[in-house]
């Protein structure tokens, strides 16, 4: 039965206006399975009117960090609660595997006790500026934030914004991706089991357009947390300039990965393998560059080969499926425009490079894992994102090279170097213009770490206490302990 979705407005389930409703599909089989409201401009505008006048009333903003800390723990209880359900909607709706949705759960749970446990231990600093003067700096909440997220982690990427915004003591609006709301629905009926208050949390279903576009111009959302394409990133950022809200962007990224003569090449293959086709390629770190120096390379590319063409491609509900669906049949498109591109454009296709319609998968978005060699770093597969299951190897004779041809992109929001020498690995992994980034391995991360990119790969920082400082102001008081007339102006001619 097609669920049928709502806004969630001050504490209400509400229907939009706007008879137009967003399919909402199972991208491994192309069933319905919701149909969305596409929110008006009023209606996104009476969410921001609630989460300002919530803000000031100082019924979330005013609680003490330890009294916010135990909601943030009640909501992770319900998640984990909810795992098993909030797994199985993720996998439907975005068309991941098993295994990914479940670490993303188990990621988005983590994060709200995490925020959780790092409010309580947040403390303000005091110094004596000078004689008499006690100064004190303090941390407080931006006020009204909006948070717009992708459909490659609708859940984990929600509560990425969604626990430091709320630890902050922040009031909230957040606008999924249109095509994969359905965790994001779930989690706000997992808000009313807390204590959270009324009004605090809104949830907007609607377009970019019209949903997006509001939250970034309205004068009273004090700050915007996308996470997206580039494109959209800088029409965020024109839009913000309006009341030059703070703008925290993380975006493309087309990502090297370096394999040096002397790594170990079946852990670099492995990490290879899962730096590009986990998650169907659809991941902002993707490791979609692959670096490899020149007299390893024919070793490389044919184990790279082998295990690339053993990758168990199938609906996520099934568990021996190792890559999942392609979100849309609109995405679906792009890449095999792109692998089009590719061949035009001289690369060499020695693997994949097209759409799967056996073995029961006809009617989903399957896509073959894909391998380009041969590129220069002119080709556009090689210097547009393609967010797919499409890697591009490239050679490199040295490690001055090597880094050359690294930074040789508009992106930098990921990278990886693999050398058993661990002084050269650092040297360069250093010199590798990007913000997340591995020696040795590949997508591993924490909470506990601050996330985002260099250059067009965005602006600020998500997660760790980096996180929270995204979502708050930082002010001084200075407070006399003795106060004296200053007489600057004494009043004589």
């Amino acid at each position: 039965m097609t669920k049928h979705l709502k806004l969630y407005i001050d504490g209400e389930w509400l229907d939009s206006v706007n008879p137009d409703r967003q399919e909402v599909i199972n991208p491994a089989n192309q069933e319905v399975i919701a149909q969305a409201p596409q929110a008006t401009k009023e209606e996104t505008e009476k969410a921001i009117r609630i989460a300002r006048s919530t803000f000031e009333s100082g019924i979330w903003s005013e609680q003490t960090p330890g009294e916010r800390a135990e909601v943030l723990y009640q909501i992770a209880n319900k998640i984990e609660a909810h795992a098993e359900e909030l797994t199985e909607l993720e996998v439907l709706n975005n068309g991941k595997t098993i295994r990914e949705a479940e670490a993303d759960v188990a990621d988005a749970l983590h994060t709200f006790r995490y925020y959780a446990g790092l409010l309580q231990n947040q403390t303000d600093e005091t110094f004596e500026a000078e004689k008499d003067l006690q100064t004190m700096i303090v941390k407080e909440p931006m006020g009204v934030a909006g948070l717009i997220v992708p459909w490659n982690f609708p859940i984990l990427m929600s509560v990425w914004k969604i626990a430091p915004a709320l630890a902050a003591g922040n009031s909230i609006i957040l606008k999924p991706a249109e095509i994969t709301p359905m965790t994001a629905v779930k989690l706000y009926e997992l808000f009313e089991q807390t204590d959270l208050p009324k009004g605090v949390a809104q949830l907007v279903l609607g377009t970019g357009a019209v949903a997006g576009q509001t939250l970034s111009e309205s004068k009273d959302v004090d700050i915007v947390s996308f996470t997206g394409s580039t494109k959209v990133g800088q029409q965020i950022m024109q839009a913000a300039a309006g009341n030059l809200k703070k703008v925290s962007l993380e975006l493309g990224g087309k990502s090297p990965n370096i394999v040096f003569n002397d790594a170990d090449i079946d852990l670099a293959v492995d990490y290879g393998l899962f730096g590009i086709f986990m998650g169907a390629g659809q991941v902002c770190t993707s490791g979609s560059r692959l670096l490899i120096q020149e007299d390893i390379y024919e070793t490389f590319v044919e184990k790279f080969i082998e295990k690339a063409k053993a990758i168990r491609v199938g609906p996520g509900n099934d568990k021996a499926s190792e890559m999942g669906a392609i979100v849309s049949n609109k995405h679906m498109d792009s890449i095999m425009e792109y692998i089009q591109i590719g061949k035009e454009e001289g690369a060499h296709l020695v693997l994949g490079g097209k759409r799967i319609e056996k073995d029961g998968l006809e009617k989903g978005f399957f896509i073959e894992p894909t391998v380009f060699t041969n590129v220069t770093s002119d080709m556009r597969i090689v210097r547009e994102e393609i967010f797919g299951p499409v890697i591009v190897i490239q050679t490199f004779k040295d490690e001055e090279e090597a880094i050359h041809v690294a930074n040789d992109t508009d992106y930098g929001l990921a990278g990886a170097v693999f050398s058993t020498d661990q002084a050269k690995a650092v040297r360069v992994i250093k010199k590798v213009r990007a913000g997340i980034t591995w020696v040795n391995n590949y997508h591993l991360s924490s909470v506990q770490s601050p996330w985002g990119g260099y250059k067009t790969s965005g602006i600020g920082r998500s997660l760790g206490k980096y996180g929270l400082d995204e979502y708050q102001e930082t002010k001084q008081i200075n407070i006399s302990m003795n106060p004296e007339r200053s007489d600057w102006f004494d009043g004589e001619k």
